[in-house]
């Protein structure tokens, strides 16, 4: 503990000798001053618990250094006792009225003044215990304040995130229904239509597997703020899912008025943005219900908006569909199929079929496409057209895909090593990145020579990510695995893509074809497209041949191959296996 610290000032020095011994013999520790100015001096450099102060100084008297102290120090803090040899009164009460804690007289009485120093030394010390104890206090208060304050936001925060999406900032699921009733009150009471959007970003699951969570948050908040930017004041924006997306438009209560509002949320969405330093275009598919229109039950409206929805995204994504309440029905259907869809594959319910390709050049077949069915055992034969989509947003296509490339593969190892077969490859395929891997494990469980497999890739899985494309185009090729584009001159065909990407292949689509005898824009397209080929140094490939004449026009503009109902319909691997032998049976006997 650490001794109580005096200042004596006086000017004489056997005067601050004698009480400087008498006090230090008291265990205190005393500095002394030999005038007024060396006084404030050393207590402005250092701390003292009290001063002793002598009123009569030649150089600065007591009193003055006794109204500079108070002007820094309050009695309590620097208590000053003043020592006087005057006998009249009146110094001792200027000193008083400046701010002195006590006086003594000379001759000092060294008890009474030990007694007067450890009285005020003593008062000092409590007071300086009362201020910390109160600062302490203080510090407890505040600490106790800003606890509640910070409990208040928390409880603040937890309100807000029970009612709205942390990401974006939007309202949640609850935050939607309430709105949702509320504005149906209106519908009950004043008449007052209004419209229910669902909306669904395409393909959002393969920009999360492709570039990343950030990337996928980064463009959900990108989303979220295109959709406000379309909207009213007075309609309500909500995030209901991972990528869906819910809007009330107070003032879109009729189809024209929803309609423009869901097309002009379209085309915002679709503006090309750069998510994670990469250049991608996204699209959105949007259902809508009215009100009082389609139902004037919250949740019913609700549940139309998101068959409205489903109805968008199974005709071919990127698109407004209305409700209708057919869709009831077909949405029952819907899941029914994809319950169905579920047990197929483990029933052996699919099977392949092959359909053949004949080069005009070689005038022969070189290779079968391998198509999948689904024999379903109570609805018969089911269009690929119809199970394939929900395959693919149920993701049971990465098993389906999985299964068929295997089942192609081995097929085709049993045919002659010139004979390739091409397989198709499903966009959620191609995106989720393990395509090569996937092909490797066919091939080599299957022991066929990569240069025999042929991927039919559509153009919206190259166009959703450009650099993915072709880092996965680069690892199919590096292993000898053939590439082609399926359907081309159908989708947003780009030029940039075909120069970009390595491709082996173009597939010209069936309509062309259909049209080619009768209508000269068909024509002009293919021959554009084999023009193009050429200069790229890929073959092609005419869909849909039907008739000779067809045939015979697509040979003069330079197509390299052919297939369709002409050359052969698809059939089971014992045909091919058949006619494979009745092919090589024939080119033995000519040759």
């Amino acid at each position: 503990m650490r001794k109580t610290r005096l200042l004596i000032v006086d000017d004489i020095p056997d005067n601050r000798t004698i009480l400087s011994r008498r006090l230090e013999r008291r265990g205190f520790e005393v500095v002394e001053a030999d005038g007024g100015r060396s006084a404030l001096d050393l207590i402005s450099r250092e701390a003292f618990d009290l001063v002793l102060l002598d009123i009569l100084m030649p150089d600065l008297d007591g009193l003055e250094v006794l109204k500079l102290i108070r002007a820094e120090h309050t009695p309590s803090a620097l208590p000053v006792i003043m020592v006087t040899a005057r006998t009249e009164n009146t110094d001792v009460v200027k000193a008083l009225e400046l701010g002195a804690n006590d006086y003594l007289t000379k001759p000092v009485d060294f008890a009474i003044a030990l007694a007067r120093v450890q009285t005020q030394v003593a008062r000092k010390h409590a007071e300086d215990e009362l201020r910390r104890a109160h600062s302490q206090l203080r510090a407890h208060v505040r600490q106790l304040e800003e606890a509640l304050a910070e409990r208040d936001r928390s409880e603040a925060r937890v309100e807000h995130l029970s009612r709205h999406d942390d990401l974006t900032g939007l309202g949640n699921r609850a935050v939607l229904h309430e709105h949702l009733a509320r504005a149906m009150k209106r519908v009950e009471t004043d008449a007052d239509r209004f419209a229910l959007l669902c909306l669904d970003v395409n393909q959002f699951k393969a920009v999360n597997d492709t570039c990343g969570h950030e990337a996928g948050d980064q463009l959900l908040r990108l989303v979220a703020e295109r959709v406000q930017g379309c909207v009213s004041y007075r309609d309500t924006v909500a995030r209901l899912g991972a990528d869906e997306f819910a809007i009330i438009a107070a003032e879109a209560g009729t189809p024209d008025a929803a309609g423009a509002l869901a097309h002009r949320i379209l085309s915002a969405i679709a503006e090309p943005c750069e998510i994670g330093g990469l250049q991608l275009v996204v699209t959105c598919s949007i259902g809508v219900s009215l009100a009082p229109a389609d139902s004037t039950d919250p949740d019913t409206l609700f549940r139309n908006a998101e068959m409205a929805l489903a109805g968008a995204k199974s005709e071919g994504r990127n698109r407004v569909q209305f409700f209708e309440p057919m869709m009831n029905a077909r949405a029952q259907a819907r899941r029914f199929l994809e319950l169905d869809l579920r047990k197929a594959l483990g029933a052996g319910d699919f099977e392949l079929v092959y359909q053949p390709l004949y080069n005009l050049k070689l005038a022969a077949i070189t290779g079968f496409e391998a198509l999948l069915r689904w024999n379903h055992p109570e609805k018969g034969l089911i269009s690929p057209s119809d199970f394939i989509p929900v395959a693919e947003e149920s993701e049971q296509i990465l098993a389906l895909g999985d299964w068929v490339l295997r089942q192609a593969c081995e097929e085709a190892a049993h045919w002659p090593d010139d004979i390739k077969v091409a397989v198709n490859v499903s966009a959620v395929q191609f995106r989720r990145g393990t395509l090569a891997q996937t092909v490797i494990s066919a091939l080599a469980a299957a022991r066929l020579s990569p240069d025999r497999l042929e991927l039919e890739l559509t153009e919206t899985a190259l166009l959703s990510n450009r650099e993915q494309a072709s880092a996965v185009i680069d690892q199919l090729r590096s292993l000898g695995v053939r590439i082609s584009i399926d359907d081309f001159g159908t989708g947003y065909s780009s030029l940039s893509y075909l120069r970009s990407l390595p491709l082996n292949k173009i597939k010209i689509d069936k309509s062309f074809v259909h049209d080619l005898s009768q209508a000269s824009e068909s024509l002009a397209i293919i021959r554009a497209i084999t023009s193009l080929a050429e200069s790229l140094k890929v073959s092609t490939t005419a869909e849909g041949v039907e008739t000779e004449a067809q045939l015979d026009l697509l040979r003069g503009e330079g197509c390299t191959e052919v297939q369709g109902f002409f050359i052969g319909r698809p059939m089971p691997r014992a045909d091919v296996r058949h006619l494979i032998h009745r092919a090589r049976a024939a080119a033995k006997r000519t040759a």
